[in-house]
């Protein structure tokens, strides 16, 4: 008889190969359900993604697309939820390792709580402190020494990292509520139910603060656990790449220019930049081809 599992970890990923091997290999080796269907979009990929995936060692479902006009990462994550056939998904990033069991205690947060209600669950993301004017702490992330367990994916210490989330798991009970972000965790139904992310962010940049608020707007609760943790690698898969080696600064073009194009379609979009509660949100000014829940 073939397992039902509960629960899907979706990936996009567009020429991210060595993290998206570690995103991988984080979810079969450190989850509770570590034999979960996985499934990966990879787009536009000229890193050598096709041909991993095409042989890969995990029991993976994947898609590859070659397209003029790129979903993006939020395209990527809409399409692997629409795949996805159990109850729960599992989202992250293609630059993120899970720490054990990431994936259960999240779900435990939906022990005995209503069917009506509609509830995004994300990890602590714990990631290197690389910028100047990072804090050591906003809520829902924590910036750790670049010395601690590495930056790159051939100098991160993924065992050390994970007896450290253990420890830190053990310290910290918090939960934040009114924070979301990748890796977020939710029923299938309640993210296809808002309509997913807004086609107008693609590439990237921008989409997660949008899908976000419109979740708020709509009623969804927010829940973020410290027992649940995952490794950032600082937007790796999207902001730097790998030019970026020896200056932090040194975003990639390609992503300076979806920041600044997508922050002017955002405040089209919205009247305004966006603020810690996303309930001082007013309705969208202009709504664009997603099928959303706001009229």
């Amino acid at each position: 008889m073939k397992k039902e599992h509960k629960i899907t970890t979706c990936i996009s990923s567009n020429n991210n190969l060595e993290y998206l091997k570690l995103a991988v290999k984080s979810v079969r080796q450190n989850a509770y359900y570590n034999d979960m269907p996985i499934i990966i979009y990879a787009e536009n990929c000229t890193d050598g993604t096709d041909e991993w995936l095409a042989n890969n060692e995990y029991d993976l479902e994947y898609y590859i697309e070659k397209n003029d006009v790129e979903k993006g990462i939020g395209g990527g994550m809409d399409f692997c939820v629409e795949k996805s056939k159990t109850e729960f998904v599992n989202i992250i990033h293609s630059d993120m390792w899970i720490a054990p069991n990431q994936d259960i205690e999240l779900l435990k947060l939906y022990d005995n709580i209503e069917p009506n209600v509609r509830l995004i669950t994300s990890s602590f993301r714990i990631q290197p402190k690389i910028f100047p004017n990072d804090p050591d702490y906003r809520p829902g992330t924590v910036f750790v020494p670049v010395e601690s367990f590495g930056v790159y994916h051939n100098d991160f210490n993924h065992n050390d990292f994970d007896n450290w989330s253990k420890d830190f798991s053990k310290m910290n009970d918090e939960v934040v509520r009114k924070a979301g972000g990748a890796g977020f965790f939710c029923r299938k139904a309640d993210y296809e139910w808002i309509g997913g992310n807004d086609p107008l962010f693609a590439p990237a940049s921008w989409e997660d603060k949008d899908l976000f608020i419109r979740m708020q707007l709509e009623g969804y609760e927010f829940k973020m656990i410290t027992k649940s943790v995952v490794w950032h690698f600082s937007a790796r898969g999207s902001h730097f790449r790998d030019e970026a080696k020896d200056n932090f600064n040194n975003k990639s073009q390609r992503q300076i220019n979806a920041e600044q194009a997508n922050m002017k379609k955002f405040i089209n979009k919205w009247g305004r930049l966006p603020e810690e509660d996303a309930a001082t949100f007013v309705k969208p000014i202009y709504n664009s081809n997603v099928k959303t829940r706001i009229k």
